[in-house]
């Protein structure tokens, strides 16, 4: 079973935690990268700045409520872009707003969750999503190449 990348694009001390926490003691998960801000998310993306040598993601977390660049304006980037617009992108947010949503699925998200209040529901979405992606979907294998 091939173990998987995850990109995690976001600010949030606490849920950066709970993420990291819920993907500890994973089957699946080989690596979690953490960037805090939508600029860093696409120098991650394009390996540029300090990120020059990292992997490509075989999906991403992306919140919506971020510095720099918002996760819309992140995922715009990745879906506009050839090298960048396989990679599966959830959006895991606090925004649960219709506006925020329709904004998402018009960028061509993969899919939209709204992030759970309590820590074990919280806990438990994450681990849905990564059983999900990288037990149950197949992923392009663009990235492998």
């Amino acid at each position: 079973m091939k173990k998987g990348h995850i990109l995690l694009v976001e600010d949030n001390e606490g849920d950066i935690l709970l993420t990291t926490e819920a993907f500890e003691h994973s089957t699946h998960v080989a690596q979690l990268s953490v960037v805090r801000n939508g600029k860093d998310a696409i120098d991650f993306l394009v390996k540029q700045g300090r990120f020059t040598h990292v992997t490509e993601p075989d999906f991403i977390l992306l919140d919506i409520n971020i510095p720099k660049k918002n996760g819309h304006e992140v995922l715009r980037f990745i879906k506009n872009s050839e090298r960048l617009k396989h990679i599966p992108v959830v959006m895991f947010t606090t925004s649960s707003t219709p506006k925020d949503i329709h904004l998402a699925y018009e960028n061509y998200v993969n899919c939209y969750i709204t992030k759970p209040v309590d820590v074990k529901s919280f806990q438990k979405a994450v681990n849905q999503i990564e059983s999900y992606w990288l037990s149950l979907v197949q992923l392009s294998p663009n990235h492998y190449a």
